[in-house]
């Protein structure tokens, strides 16, 4: 699903998707080197869909963040309209089950207005390939990426150049040719002979991107050396984990891995550790007092200075004002209190809408009541905190009791007394007076501004 209503397919050179390679910073690397379109790494939907989508101002990214706090996507404007983001079954695993790939293909090409492609390892035969690349061009896909290997192929078989040709023949949409960096592509002018061998309208590389990503460069490859550290530069300047910044810095290196610059790199349990190995010690201290200067620069903002909830506009009462349980007692909050004084007025009940702020995930929260909206400019440590700062800030514009030490709260105490038949000694009558009538309110995503049910208290 790409970034772009109008990608092209026609004569490009593409970054093929490969696992722990096609992360942020190789992405960029060939972006620089000449490639026009450039895949991530294949993603499992389902992880994608337990992440959260935040905005990382610190480094100018867009990250999807799985519920353990890794980065599982991490995307920038640099790449915007030239990164395809792939998932899907792992490898080949879908080419058992065709109908299953008609149904996915056009639930996306429906369901999206952005250009869907596909990409397949060819079948045991001729034949079957052909109805297999027909049935999903039907789909509406704008393209489809062919690797020219069976299934159970690996790297050494030689790809089978005939058999995307006669996909291209075949079909109207581009198809993109796909492995040759073994047999065919050792530099630039490689790629274009490839091409024109499989008649296919682009060529997407692999491997010999991942071992140099200057193939993409018309003037020739670069020396290693340099591809490196400029790869290192990438991965320290968008937080790229260690263990990915070693594992492709070794696809690179390849035979070399023996040297001392290998061992050393080998040896790295750090960025720092890995940018000392190739003489960017230095680079990496600057890089990250850099970051460390604007995370903080963040973190420091007034809350008037950071982003504000989106339905913050003209009108919302604010006070600086924070919960603290010490002041109140055991089982009386400002929420409660808002909420007994809105059925004696017989109002609707109040509504919060919180959201999290990405760079510190503190809360901010809004309640409204009677048309009108309250909220406190001070961000609280959790959701449950910031609801109840909104309710005192309510509680107070309205000059009403918010349950204090030492305040009286008439609404609690009459509610009390209205329920004479319950056994006072029982866990019921203990409980705060119908607290758990408040509704499931929204919870939004600061960064994405999509809302979950979450249950208030």
């Amino acid at each position: 699903i790409v970034n772009s209503l109008s990608l092209c397919y026609h004569n490009k050179l593409i970054l093929a998707p490969m696992v722990r390679v096609g992360t942020l910073p190789m992405r960029l690397l060939a972006l620089d080197y000449g490639a026009d379109i450039v895949y991530c790494e294949e993603l499992i939907d389902l992880k994608m869909l337990q992440c959260k989508r935040v905005v990382n101002e610190a480094l100018s990214t867009v990250d999807f963040v799985a519920p353990d706090d890794r980065v599982v996507f991490r995307t920038c404007e640099r790449e915007q309209n030239r990164v395809v983001f792939q998932m899907g079954g792992m490898g080949a695993a879908l080419l058992s089950d065709p109908d299953k790939i008609e149904k996915i293909l056009s639930t996306l090409v429906k369901g999206t207005r952005r250009p869907v492609t596909c990409k397949i390892r060819i079948l045991p035969s001729l034949e079957d390939t052909l109805n297999l690349v027909k049935r999903i061009e039907r789909t509406g896909v704008a393209a489809i990426a062919v690797h020219g290997r069976k299934r159970e192929e690996r790297p050494q078989h030689p790809v089978s150049c005939d058999v995307i040709k006669a996909i291209a023949d075949a079909l109207s949409i581009p198809v993109i040719a796909n492995g040759g960096s073994h047999d065919h592509i050792q530099q630039y002018l490689d790629i274009e002979d490839f091409r024109q061998a499989t008649a296919a309208s682009s060529v997407m590389v692999a491997r010999a991107a991942m071992w140099n990503p200057s193939i993409f460069l018309k003037e020739g490859l670069r020396p290693l050396e340099e591809v490196m550290q400029k790869y290192i530069r990438y991965a320290v300047r968008y937080d790229n984990h260690y263990t990915n910044t070693k594992y492709c810095l070794c696809q690179m290196l390849r035979e070399q891995l023996e040297s001392p610059q290998g061992r050393l790199l080998h040896a790295a349990q750090s960025s720092q550790e890995i940018c000392e190995a190739f003489g960017l010690g230095t680079f990496y201290e600057e890089t990250t007092q850099q970051l460390d200067a604007q995370r903080a620069k963040l973190l420091a903002r007034t809350p008037e200075e950071a982003r504000e909830p989106a339905e913050d506009a003209s009108g919302v009462i604010k006070m600086a004002v924070r919960f603290d349980r010490r002041a109140y007692p055991p089982q009386i909050t400002p929420k409660m209190c808002l909420l007994e004084w809105c059925r004696r007025e017989k109002l609707a009940q109040p509504v919060y809408e919180t959201v999290q702020r990405p760079l510190d995930r503190l809360f901010c929260s809004v309640v409204t009541v009677a048309e009108q909206k309250y909220q406190s400019t001070l961000w609280d440590k959790s959701k449950k905190l910031a609801e109840q700062a909104a309710a005192i800030v309510c509680l107070r514009s309205q000059g009403l009791p918010e349950g204090r030490l030492g305040e009286e709260s008439p609404y609690l105490h009459k509610r009390k007394r209205e329920a004479p038949d319950q056994d006072p000694g029982s866990p019921r009558a203990r409980e705060p007076a119908l607290s758990g009538e408040l509704c499931k309110k929204p919870f939004v995503d600061l960064a994405s501004g999509e809302e979950t049910p979450l249950e208030g208290r």
